[in-house]
């Protein structure tokens, strides 16, 4: 009986890892950060947190979007379902107080997000240019590397600085990248990408990933030694120094910059999804849309 005990434990420490795992660790902690919100709104107002109600969830989402986006709420719903979930409960966030009150907010509100602009190929060259001016050779290597990789990759800020020596494949005709894990891929199938060399040695992103390499002497774990805030805030920088609005500037820039690059000078979607991983056609085709907005113009057949 008392093995059976024992086992029974194992099985149920076992679940719980595979649970955790079932997830990245940058959701897991997005979903603690949002729960934890919507639990200091319901001790202040005297309702449990878990499990909850559907009303109490309508009452979170009214207050919230007094100051919050709609895509924010959306993400509160889904991260207040799981955590219910994980913890053994069940509540039904398609109870109709929710999506009516949903409905209500996001006419109320819209839906418009004030998304960061993408890394155009002109601007992406004035950042570089003035990391090449960088007086502290390690930045210099490092940051022009992160920035170039990540654009000509179309990676996402976590896959960026998960890089490891051993997923660096340089070859005759430039790097392919593995990419063993992301957002759109837990079960660790993996993706490679990859790099040509670029005619243009001064932007040539296979070029600068080997001359970090060889500078730092990278010979096993982190090809990147920053954070995926760090790459946000590196673009800021330089794109503040090169004369730019970096407040309109993130870490997705990079990889919304290659989309929307590939996209106007004619790559289709399923090539640009090759290499950033999308498993929907939603995202890229707003990015296509984007390129084409001066290209496919009517306007252009008009003759003053």
């Amino acid at each position: 009986m008392n093995e059976l005990i024992t086992d029974i434990k194992n099985l149920e420490i076992e679940t719980l890892k595979n649970l955790k795992n079932s997830k990245a660790q940058n959701t897991l902690r997005a979903y603690q950060a949002d729960f934890k919100d919507f639990s200091s709104f319901c001790a202040k107002n005297g309702f449990n947190s878990l499990p909850t109600e559907p009303k109490i969830i309508a009452l979170y989402l009214t207050h919230l979007s007094s100051f919050s986006k709609f895509s924010t709420l959306k993400r509160r719903i889904a991260s207040i379902k799981v955590v219910h979930r994980l913890k053994g409960h069940y509540i039904d966030t398609k109870h109709p107080v929710i999506t009516e009150n949903i409905m209500g907010i996001k006419r109320k509100l819209g839906v418009k997000q004030t998304s960061k602009k993408p890394l155009l190929i002109n601007d992406l060259k004035k950042i570089i240019n003035v990391i090449d001016e960088e007086k502290n050779e390690s930045k210099k290597y490092q940051n022009k590397a992160l920035i170039l990789i990540g654009f000509a990759g179309g990676f996402r800020r976590s896959e960026l600085v998960s890089i490891e020596y051993e997923d660096v494949d340089f070859v005759e005709e430039g790097v392919k990248l593995t990419v063993t894990k992301s957002k759109t891929d837990q079960t660790g199938i993996g993706l490679t990408k990859a790099i040509p060399y670029f005619e243009n040695k001064t932007y040539c992103p296979v070029i600068s990933l080997k001359k970090w390499i060889e500078y730092s002497n990278i010979k096993n774990g982190k090809v990147f030694k920053v954070s995926d805030k760090t790459v946000a805030l590196t673009i800021k920088k330089y794109a503040s120094i090169a004369g730019l609005d970096n407040s309109k500037y993130a870490g997705h820039s990079l990889r919304s910059g290659f989309a929307t690059s590939t996209a106007e000078i004619g790559a289709d979607e399923r090539s640009i999804m090759a290499m950033t991983g999308h498993k929907t056609t939603q995202m890229v085709r707003r990015y296509i849309q984007e390129a084409n907005l001066f290209k496919n113009n009517a306007l252009n057949k008009i003759k003053i």
